[in-house]
C-alpha cells in the first residue's frame, strides 16, 4: 500500500543531478558497496555509499551522472559519513541507478 503525498511534502526532497567524480571500494560496509564522491557544480562535493557493486564497475561509475537526493541528514555507516542518496530503481537486489537522458549541468534540480 502506498501512502499519498501531497505536493507540499514531495517539494521538500531535493533531488539533484551530480556527476561521480571518484569510486572506491568499501570493505567496511555490511553488504557489497561503494564509496562514490559526487559534484554537485555549485552546490559543492557530496559523498554516498551505495549498493550498486553488481551491476556496476568503478570505471563504469567515473564521469557517470546521477539523481541524488541532497537534503537528507548525513548517516555514519561504518566509518563512512553518507551525505547524500543515490537513487535507484530496485530489481530484486539489484539497483539500477537513475540518470539524465542527456547531459546536464551538475546540481540541476530534478522535479
Amino acid at each position: 500500500m502506498h501512502k499519498i503525498l501531497n505536493f507540499r511534502d514531495f517539494s521538500k526532497v531535493d533531488l539533484r543531478v551530480g556527476t561521480i567524480v571518484e569510486v572506491n571500494d568499501f570493505p567496511e560496509a555490511r553488504n557489497p558497496a561503494y564509496q562514490l564522491t559526487i559534484d554537485f557544480g555549485r552546490l559543492g562535493i557530496k559523498k554516498s555509499s551505495a549498493q550498486i557493486t553488481t551491476l556496476y564497475t568503478k570505471e563504469q561509475l567515473r564521469n557517470r551522472q546521477i539523481v541524488a537526493v541532497i537534503n537528507f541528514p548525513k548517516k555514519q555507516i561504518a566509518n563512512f559519513l553518507s551525505e547524500c542518496l543515490v537513487m535507484g530503481a530496485v530489481d530484486g537486489k539489484d539497483v539500477i541507478l537513475l540518470n539524465p537522458e542527456s547531459r546536464v549541468p551538475d546540481g540541476s534540480l530534478v522535479s
